[in-house]
C-alpha cells in the first residue's frame, strides 16, 4: 500500500486529500458564488417505510443525509458541515424518530459528512469504520481548514468543529438492530477514501453508498490510497445486495443501474489505461488520451476533471500482474 502511495505521488496525482479538492465538488459548481452549504431539513422526503433523506439540493459541501428509524432506535447517516448543520440534522432525526436511541455513522471522514456529529448528545452512539479512523488520524482537519479558507459561510460553520470520539469501531462489517429494522454497516475500499462506509437498510432495500456510487458524475479518487481494482470489487459486492434505491453522498438518488454505470466506466477506464501503458505511453499522455475519450463517451456526466486522478491510479496499478488486478472483475 505505501509503495503504491509513493508512486502515485511521483506521478503527480492527488497525493493527499486536500490536493484533490479542486475537483471534489466540481459536479455541483455553477456560475457565480454557490449557495451557503446549509442542510435544508425542510426538504426531507420519506423514501421507504423506515428511511428518510434530506436531499443535498445539488449544493456544494452539502451531503444527502439519511435517517433510518426502527421501533427502538434511529440511525443518522452523515451530519453536515459543522455544528449548525448537525443541529438541523439532529432536530430532524428527533422529528421523524422521536426520542429513540440515536446512532450516527459517516460515509467518510470529509468535513461535510462527519463534522456535524459534535451537535449530537453525548449518549448518541458514534459508529466508525476502523479505516475511517485511520483517515482521521492521518489527515485530521486539514481538509476542514481548506474548506474554511474558501468562504465566510464555510469558515463560520466549521469554527470549533472537530471529530467525535468513536463509541464503536468496527473492522469491516457491523449489523445494527434498530427494532424491526436491520441495518448492515460495512466499510470497503480504498475507494473514494480509505475509510468509505456504506449503509444498507435490508428490508427497505435502501443503500446509502457514500461517494462510491454516483449518479452520472465521475467518481472522485480523493485519496492517495484510492484503487481502481478495490473500487470495482466494492461495486461487485454492492451488485449482490440488489438495492431498490441508492442514495449517493451527493446528487440525485437512483436505482441499482447506478452501480452498473459506474462499474462499466471504471472497468473500461482500467482496460484502456493498461493498453496505453503497454504501448509505451507516459502517464501524462495516458491522462490526455483517456480524458478525451471518456469525456466523449459520457458527455452528460459531470465533474470530468476527476478522470485524471482515476487514470493516474490505474496507471500505477497497471504494473501489477493481471491475475491480481482487473481480470478478476471483468
Amino acid at each position: 500500500m505505501n509503495r503504491s502511495r509513493r508512486t502515485w505521488r511521483d506521478l503527480g496525482g492527488a497525493a493527499v486529500v486536500v490536493g484533490s479538492i479542486g475537483v471534489f465538488h466540481a459536479a455541483a459548481r455553477q456560475a457565480g458564488p454557490p449557495p451557503d452549504p446549509i442542510v435544508r431539513a425542510e426538504a426531507t422526503v420519506k423514501v421507504s417505510p423506515h428511511v428518510w433523506v434530506i436531499p443535498d439540493g445539488n449544493v456544494p459541501l452539502v451531503p444527502n443525509v439519511g435517517i433510518v428509524v426502527g421501533a427502538k432506535g434511529a440511525l443518522v447517516v452523515d451530519t453536515g458541515l459543522g455544528v449548525k448543520n448537525g443541529q438541523a440534522v439532529l432536530q430532524e432525526a428527533m422529528k421523524v424518530g422521536g426520542r429513540r436511541k440515536l446512532y450516527v455513522v459517516s460515509t467518510h471522514f470529509h468535513p461535510e459528512h462527519a463534522l456535524g456529529e459534535a451537535a449530537f448528545p453525548p449518549d448518541a452512539t458514534i459508529i466508525r469504520y476502523a479505516n475511517q479512523q485511520k483517515d482521521i488520524d492521518e489527515f485530521g482537519l486539514a481538509l476542514a481548514h481548506t474548506f474554511a479558507s474558501r468562504s465566510t459561510a464555510a469558515r463560520d460553520l466549521l469554527e470549533g468543529a472537530g471529530f467525535r470520539h468513536a463509541d464503536v469501531l468496527f473492522d469491516r462489517d457491523r449489523t445494527l438492530d434498530l427494532g424491526g429494522v436491520t441495518v448492515h454497516i460495512f466499510g470497503r475500499g480504498a475507494t473514494h477514501t480509505r475509510g468509505d462506509t456504506m449503509v444498507f437498510v435490508e428490508g427497505d432495500k435502501v443503500l446509502f453508498a457514500g461517494d462510491v456510487v454516483m449518479n452520472r458524475t465521475f467518481v472522485a479518487f480523493a485519496s492517495p490510497y484510492s484503487s481502481v481494482s478495490d473500487w470495482i470489487a466494492s461495486l461487485d459486492e454492492l451488485r449482490g445486495l440488489k438495492p431498490g434505491r441508492i442514495v449517493p453522498s451527493h446528487g440525485a438518488m437512483g436505482d441499482r443501474s447506478l452501480i452498473e454505470q459506474d462499474r462499466d466506466y471504471l472497468t473500461a477506464l482500467a482496460g484502456r489505461v493498461r493498453e496505453l501503458k503497454a504501448a509505451g505511453k507516459s502517464v501524462d499522455e495516458t491522462v490526455q488520451t483517456v480524458g478525451e475519450e471518456f469525456r466523449a463517451r459520457y458527455p452528460d456526466w459531470t465533474a470530468p476533471a476527476r478522470i485524471a486522478d482515476a487514470v493516474k491510479s490505474a496507471y500505477v496499478a497497471a504494473s501489477r500482474p493481471m491475475n491480481n488486478l482487473f481480470d478478476i472483475h471483468t
